[in-house]
């Protein structure tokens, strides 16, 4: 039996370890290299480590390292502790390997599945972070100023200290969705995708901010319904499209109007302007607010519902 950081550890006898002549004096256990005690304790490299304290950074070559990985232990709540493979005389369990079987369920064609549920949650994350998390979803027109108002949303907010990310519809394609076309059925696959994503930088306590055109109103409220009552806040860009068509950024409507392009938001495919949108920003002919007050708009919102504070 050995000691390690106020715990005994009982080593049974294996041709792995050298335990010298038998003698009355305390000698030391020549360990190998590595030697993993069942998923409790890891011998190697110098030091102790607990291996059921993933992320805390290994400290190997420290004298303190093993206090320190108790003492976090000994702060958690007793029943969200488990360590297997090794015992202990603590009050946390150990090697309590119940026959409970798990209930598992079905998830669109995921089977057998089981939602593992962390003791740090998304306010834990509100609260480090000083913000409350959220989707602001931005939609219009091609043209109709979306990604402008995006970068301009994230400068201020990043002014202000806050903790942002865009899912841009363009760069989204460049990697995750670059398998989707602009069929129907794809806008809608597109539009669930960046809504999953969305909403775990929302459980993960950053503000997202989408913004691309998502031009069904149906993939809209679907994405809506997957975040919990308030923190999906839809930025309608309401800019007419003769002067969308009139930027034309992309040289996109010229080629639709050429025939170049099917299936084009605007000129051959429809788009379903929202009904009840939190934030509507109207641009008119021959008018243009700057990008900064168009976001200084979405902040005040944010502001008065609380979303920069914990």
């Amino acid at each position: 039996m050995i000691g390690v950081a106020n715990k005994s550890v009982v080593l049974r006898t294996s041709p792995e370890f050298d335990f010298g002549e038998s003698s009355g004096k305390l000698r030391f256990v020549k360990l190998p290299k590595s030697y993993n005690c069942g998923g409790g304790y890891r011998f190697g490299g110098g030091g102790v480590r607990s291996s059921f304290l993933a992320p805390i950074k290994a400290m190997e070559d420290s004298k303190t390292s093993s206090s320190y990985v108790n003492d976090k232990v000994s702060s958690f709540p007793k029943n969200k502790i488990h360590l297997s493979g090794c015992n202990s005389d603590d009050n946390f369990t150990v090697n309590d390997c119940k026959n409970d079987t798990l209930k598992t369920t079905t998830v669109g064609n995921s089977m057998n599945i089981v939602w593992h549920k962390c003791s740090v949650e998304k306010s834990d994350r509100q609260e480090l972070l000083q913000q409350k998390g959220c989707v602001i979803w931005i939609t219009g027109l091609s043209g109709s100023g979306k990604s402008t108002l995006a970068c301009a949303l994230c400068r201020g907010l990043h002014a202000r200290g806050k903790l942002t990310y865009i899912l841009d519809g363009d760069n989204v394609r460049h990697g995750l969705n670059r398998d989707l076309s602009f069929k129907a059925e794809d806008r809608a696959e597109n539009i669930r995708r960046i809504g999953e994503v969305a909403k775990l930088f929302s459980d993960a306590g950053v503000i997202c901010i989408a913004s691309l055109i998502s031009p069904y109103r149906k993939d809209r409220d679907a994405c809506r319904a997957l975040l919990p009552e308030g923190a999906f806040i839809e930025v309608f860009m309401d800019v007419p499209l003769q002067v969308c068509e009139a930027r034309d950024p992309k040289g996109l409507y010229k080629l639709a109007r050429a025939g170049k392009i099917k299936g084009f938001t605007g000129i051959d495919d429809p788009y379903e302007p929202p009904l009840n949108s939190e934030i509507v920003l109207q641009q008119k002919v021959g008018l243009c607010d700057s990008p900064h007050d168009l976001a200084e708009i979405v902040i005040s919102y944010l502001e008065e519902k609380g979303y920069l504070e914990p």
